[in-house]
């Protein structure tokens, strides 16, 4: 990769904003959109399963919030993350884009997510949902996990958000301290308050940060992206919550959780503002095989390409505006919440580079014959295409060998093709039986890399991740 100067490219920046701010809003299906600028909470957990919550088939744990929120709003039961891991998949939430159209895919040593002190990160140059909507008058706050680099031009508040309450990266990336790895730093706007974090505390301060900076921005639209630590290991929960659930610690921070959501919809509603805010809850990729997650009925786990790692529980709310109690089954993702929350906001995504992401309101409305408005979605393990959806029908590509979480290599895989409809769980391979289809998912395939690249074969439209030439540990300043 080309390692362009930070600096030497803001204009680019500053003026793809002002494109994007420019734009007037459309849906692809010209669908109307509601009056006013909603405020706008994501809740996005690090680690939970699409089987962790009650709504979505969990028996042992105790989610009422999140099932309300349910029961309230609509379930999207084929919402993709666009990587099995933590790094990647955020960088598709923030710009709509998949992680190797960002370069952020892998570090710069060739690991799945970043590390600390990395020189990787999201490049300046990228247009972030957060600058989107600050385009538009939105007050914007990030309070939990960031994970998109920890050097300074890759922080949240270079990156469009007014305010800063978190830690930079995964809460185990602190325990294993020497040169390079400093205790895990706990951040307000760009300065550490706190080293090692305490992490038993962290879900119930990320809490009162939303709701206060709720308070302080109930006058103006505001943007709340909230990462939560939990549940990635290691879990932590609160004295309140610690041993009550009846599976162990993780459960204890999943029902934290839900607690927290229920505290977010309490404040919402004494603040007059329920109606006039869309929650979207959902998590950044399955839950990990031997931390006490759960799938449910997919296969796989954290980090692979299998359903299990990459189909998340999502649940949408917006009183009014959001069919209570709904279901939609339509094929979506995390990258589709840029350009849909940008035409909510009264603009449209960046129109000076390629976005994937898509609008899908009609589907979060539950407007009548809305479908995906994706004709394939694309599965990758770092640098590597594992497998393609297109409607029903999903490949495994044959691959030798195949890379699995971290790059580790695998001998080979043969090529399978699942339908999705009648075979949640991919267990029955039906590609002899359809060798049309097969046909047509290997051209879809050979699009994206030609496109975004694969192993070895770098993307045609790529764009660089941001690198800095000397990284230093994230420190408390002396007192």
């Amino acid at each position: 990769m080309t390692r362009q100067s930070i600096d030497r490219r803001q204009f680019l920046k500053c003026l793809g904003a002002a494109v994007a701010g420019a734009a007037l809003p459309r849906s692809v299906s010209g669908a109307p959109r509601p009056a006013g600028k909603p405020n706008i909470i994501v809740i996005f957990c690090d680690d939970l399963g699409y089987g962790d919550i009650g709504c979505f088939g969990a028996e042992k744990h105790h989610t009422p919030n999140l099932d309300r929120m349910a029961a309230e709003g609509r379930k999207l039961t084929s919402f993709y993350v666009s990587s099995g891991v933590c790094t990647p998949s955020r960088s598709s939430l923030m710009t709509g884009c998949y992680p190797r159209r960002v370069n952020m895919h892998q570090n710069e040593d060739g690991l799945c997510v970043l590390f600390p002190v990395n020189q990787r990160g999201l490049h300046p140059s990228e247009i972030t949902l957060a600058e989107v909507l600050k385009g538009q008058g939105y007050a914007t706050a990030c309070i939990g996990k960031w994970h998109l680099g920890d050097q300074r031009p890759f922080l949240p508040t270079r990156q469009g958000f007014d305010y800063y309450f978190g830690i930079p990266y995964s809460n185990d990336m602190g325990t294993r301290q020497g040169p390079g790895r400093p205790p895990l730093p706990l951040l307000r706007n760009e300065e550490v308050i706190e080293a090692p974090a305490e992490q038993t505390t962290l879900t119930r301060r990320y809490t009162d940060e939303v709701i206060q900076f709720m308070r302080r921005n109930k006058d103006k639209p505001f943007f709340v992206y909230l990462p939560h630590t939990m549940p990635h290991n290691p879990v932590h929960a609160s004295d309140e919550f610690r041993d009550s659930s009846d599976n162990g610690r993780y459960g204890d921070c999943v029902e934290e959780i839900d607690w927290s959501a229920g505290q977010i919809f309490a404040a919402l509603k004494a603040l007059d503002l329920d109606d006039k805010t869309l929650v979207l809850f959902t998590s950044d990729n399955g839950a990990a095989k031997r931390w006490g997650g759960g799938n449910g009925p997919l296969r796989g786990w954290k980090g692979s390409t299998w359903e299990g790692g990459m189909r998340e529980p999502c649940i949408v709310r917006w009183p009014g505006k959001i069919p209570a109690g709904t279901v939609c089954d339509e094929m979506t993702s995390t990258m589709d919440l840029m350009p849909t929350f940008a035409a909510l906001a009264g603009t449209t995504a960046p129109t000076d580079r390629i976005i994937d992401g898509k609008d899908i309101w009609p589907l979060m409305a539950s407007q009548a014959g809305a479908q995906s408005p994706h004709e394939v979605f694309y599965y990758y393990q770092m640098d590597q295409l594992q497998a393609v959806r297109s409607g029903r029908w999903k490949l495994h590509l044959a691959l030798k060998p195949k890379k699995r979480n971290w790059g580790k290599p695998e001998p080979s895989a043969p090529l399978q093709l699942f339908d999705l409809k009648a075979d949640l769980g991919e267990q029955t391979n039906v590609a002899k039986k359809h060798p049309d289809v097969v046909k047509r998912l290997l051209a879809l395939a050979e699009k994206a890399r030609d496109d975004l690249g694969d192993t070895g074969r770098p993307g045609k439209n790529q764009r660089p991740a941001g690198f800095v030439e000397k990284p230093v540990p994230l420190k408390m300043a002396a007192r």
